[in-house]
């Protein structure tokens, strides 16, 4: 794509030592394939070998990640995000964005193949952005995966080469998923052609294997979505259901955040969660008592049972049930459609707060 980024880091010298990393131990089976990533990224020229006589101030580790027996390289930008400088760049939330596909009949989402790596980095950053392996030191040539700026950078990036698109409100774009949504058929292809055309010129790659082009249904952004409602992914779902009872807070943290992704599916969704919620506080111990168990069993439950949302018509009026307790606060929106020839009234979210002790 050819846009070059410029990170900012606040560090100055004498940089701090938990910049200078070691190389993290490895099994041979994932020093191997670190070789086979690290040369995969040299020919593509996202990295480079940093010479024996340059100064390296900073180093980053890296890990390799196995998955279905498939690797993949991870880097530990921890430390090195606590100096980022944020990009306040906006990213838009994603109910807005799954609320402006709605009310339409064709669908199709086209995935930006590792998305992060189409745009350069600038000189003056890509000496903080330096890996550390066990046969060498490399340098960022390309926008890494793992800097806490980069979505913020990316969106930028996409909202100057998609302006009059986005602005017509057909063009969704959330991190690397980019999806073009229309109420007829005509329309739809002319949309694509368009939207493809762009991409075209700007030398922007696509992954073919993760397209989904001209549904009616399809799934996007964790969920599925239709002309007619929003569900939530039954296979995002899955996992979390088969796993024990958390152990520990970073897993009770794990399970809220992901959890939390599907809240407007989940009535009084804070309410439950507010035992496991005051779990993660600092000075609170760990101990999953009957209480925490059995809001952790409510969420998890709640999420493959939760019902399809209908997509919002605003040219209707809209439902809103309210409710209240001592320790929440709760609202239900509904609207009646005309689904089937028939009048339905169905929810567009649920909203819930959590009300502090006086």
């Amino acid at each position: 794509m050819g846009h070059e980024v410029d990170i900012i880091f606040n560090i100055e010298r004498p940089y701090p030592s938990l910049l200078r990393s070691a190389t993290y131990p490895a099994i041979p089976k994932s020093r191997e394939a670190l070789e086979i990533h690290i040369k995969e990224l040299l020919d593509l020229w996202v990295i480079r070998k940093v010479g024996h006589n340059e100064e390296v101030e900073i180093t980053t580790p890296v890990i390799v990640a196995w998955h279905n027996e498939k690797s993949r390289m991870v880097e530990d930008f921890e430390a090195l995000n606590t100096y980022t400088v944020p990009n306040r760049y906006p990213i838009p939330k994603i109910q807005i964005a799954l609320t402006q596909i709605s009310q339409t009949v064709y669908i199709n989402t086209m995935d930006s193949l590792k998305v992060f790596h189409q745009n350069v980095v600038t000189p003056r950053a890509r000496k903080y952005l330096t890996i550390i392996v066990h046969c060498a030191v490399y340098e960022y040539l390309r926008m890494p995966f793992g800097i806490k700026c980069a979505p913020s950078h990316f969106k930028r990036i996409m909202n100057e080469i998609f302006p009059e698109e986005l602005s017509e409100g057909w063009l969704v774009i959330y991190i690397d998923d980019i999806i073009v949504c229309s109420k007829t058929w005509e329309e739809h292809l002319t949309r694509l052609s368009r939207g493809l055309t762009i991409i075209q010129s700007v030398s922007m790659k696509i992954s073919l294997k993760k397209c989904h082009f001209v549904f009616k249904e399809l799934k996007a952004l964790g969920h599925v979505v239709s002309d007619l409602s929003l569900g939530i992914d039954k296979n995002k779902v899955a996992a979390v259901l088969l796993k024990p009872i958390a152990q520990n807070k970073k897993e009770i943290q794990s399970f809220l955040g992901f959890s939390g992704y599907y809240r407007q599916h989940i009535k009084y969704f804070e309410s439950i969660e507010r035992p496991l919620y005051k779990l993660c506080d600092k000075d609170t111990v760990f101990e999953m008592t009957f209480d925490r168990v059995k809001a952790f069993e409510s969420l998890r439950q709640a999420l493959p049972t939760a019902p399809l949302l209908l997509m919002p018509d605003f040219k209707l009026p809209f439902k809103l049930y309210i409710d209240a307790s001592g320790d929440g606060l709760g609202a239900a929106l509904y609207q009646v459609q005309i689904i089937n020839d028939k009048p339905v009234e169905g929810p567009i979210c649920f909203i819930s707060r959590q009300i502090k002790p006086m």
